[in-house]
């Protein structure tokens, strides 16, 4: 029988993909809210992640030894519009979830995010101090806290991910590629820095560090630091598209939008020594993109 593995936020981008990832070697139940789905091969339930006790039945029912906890509200504006809504969703199930993990016995990967830094500095390690600049921000780093406080054994994955999305809810890299190929122009930040993972290098990343007993908070995110613009070149490339249509903006005139870090790249040179090896350059992850898109 297959070792069982709860996801929660089931509809969502990462979740559908951690499904198609590691369904041939677990059960996988994806725990749904407002929007259903299905999957060959992968188990769907309605998951309250509301009270401790409704997320430790499920993961009894799941049989579950590992839960991914990807549900969290991820927008930025829509948290800075609605502070308590998002302190709900990134705080307290996220501490919902890390207590029902402790009681069961449960591997938990949660979740995290880059924005946790002011964006001031680059290639940020685990051990620089946080400093949230907004709402999504200060949520998600609580969040962190309350994880590792209520289930010490839970790995904290701050990450960055792009890779093939759903029909309700596209990728980065989706957005981009669907623009070029259509001939439109798109604007990207030559001002905003990152450091990309394709989701499959994320998954694999993340069942590696659990095979490695790791727990704490780990920067799973890619080897190369890269600009929104730049990286909107390099699909370009890589897809055979038109780079002319990839044009500089800056985040910095954005007025309109919530407060949000200028450089969100990380070092993530913990995880490598951990897992034992790099996750690759841009290139090679999105030839793998590209890749999966002619294997459908």
């Amino acid at each position: 029988m297959k070792a069982g593995i709860l996801v929660t936020g089931g509809a969502g981008l990462l979740a559908m993909n951690w499904a198609a990832a590691v369904k041939h070697r677990y059960a996988v139940t994806l725990g749904l809210h407002e929007r259903h789905t299905a999957m060959a091969g992968v188990g769907c339930r309605v998951v309250n992640l509301d009270s401790v006790e409704t997320v430790s039945a499920a993961i009894r029912e799941a049989r579950a030894g590992i839960v991914v906890h990807s549900a969290a509200m991820t927008s930025v504006d829509a948290c800075e519009s609605a502070p308590q809504a998002a302190r709900h969703a990134n705080v307290e199930i996220a501490r919902n979830v890390a207590l029902a993990c402790e009681r069961q016995g449960a591997k938990l990967v949660h979740i995290s995010t880059d924005h946790v830094f002011p964006g001031s500095a680059a290639m940020l390690d685990e051990q620089a101090a946080n400093g949230p600049i907004n709402v999504y921000a200060q949520t998600k780093a609580e969040g962190e806290v309350a994880v590792l406080e209520a289930c010490s054994s839970a790995i904290v994955a701050r990450t960055n991910f792009f890779g093939w999305g759903l029909p309700h809810r596209k990728s980065f890299s989706d957005t981009i590629i669907e623009t070029l190929r259509a001939g439109r122009e798109i604007g990207l930040f030559q001002d905003a820095y990152f450091t990309p993972i394709l989701m499959e290098r994320l998954i694999q990343a993340a069942h590696e560090l659990i095979e490695a007993d790791a727990s704490g908070i780990f920067h799973v995110v890619g080897d190369e630091r890269l600009s929104k613009y730049d990286f909107g070149l390099r699909i370009a490339e890589a897809f055979g598209l038109d780079a002319s249509l990839v044009k500089p903006t800056l985040l910095a005139e954005r007025r309109d939008l919530a407060p949000r870090p200028l450089d969100l790249s990380l070092g993530n040179r913990k995880m490598c020594a951990v897992i034992g090896h790099d996750i690759g350059d841009i290139a090679s992850q999105l030839a793998r993109l590209r890749e999966q898109e002619r294997q459908a």
